[in-house]
């Protein structure tokens, strides 16, 4: 690898760690020629599946298409960085994970719709309303409703409340 400062080709590895849940291994260098400490990441090239749009237009997979879309739908909220980005993890697990050559958007919609109802439910109901067009004010008092019966006393700890009044249990 070459050095990023001076672009020596010399270089040393000092420190190697997994990174990103085993997905990737984070090295520390020195360059032999400058004495400048960089990091770099290496994970295996892994081809992804096509997405297939609901129009059949097909295109490669955007790793960060996926990634604007959920941190849209978690603007504003607290989630943290490492939370959202173990959450994309997962889901390219499960987009690689069929086996297929081809994806539909609509698997890709319920991924992240489910990873969403587990990290923050006002982003889960943020990109329902989109994803699942939402006409009016009553579609999205029926999936609140459907929200406020559904999940474990568990993930009801972490989560904030929905609407003002609501108590956690």
């Amino acid at each position: 690898m070459r050095c990023p400062f001076c672009r020596a080709e010399d270089t040393k590895v000092i420190d190697s760690r997994l990174a990103n849940e085993g997905d990737q291994v984070r090295r520390r260098r020195e360059c032999l020629t400058c004495a400048e400490r960089y990091t770099t990441y290496e994970s295996a090239e892994l081809h992804m599946p096509k997405i297939v749009k609901s129009s059949g237009v097909r295109e490669i997979f955007q790793e960060e298409k996926l990634r604007s879309g959920i941190v849209r739908a978690l603007e504003k909220r607290p989630v943290d960085t490492e939370t959202i980005e173990a959450a994309i993890s997962r889901i390219k697990h499960l987009i690689r994970a069929t086996g297929e050559r081809e994806v539909d958007t609509r698997s890709l919609g319920e991924w992240v719709i489910n990873e969403l109802k587990e990290l923050d439910q006002v982003a889960y109901v943020r990109f329902a309303s989109v994803y699942r067009c939402f006409e009016d004010i009553n579609e999205f008092r029926e999936e609140i409703d459907r929200l406020e019966s559904s999940p474990s006393p568990e993930l009801k700890k972490h989560q904030m409340p929905l609407l003002p009044g609501d108590e956690q249990e």
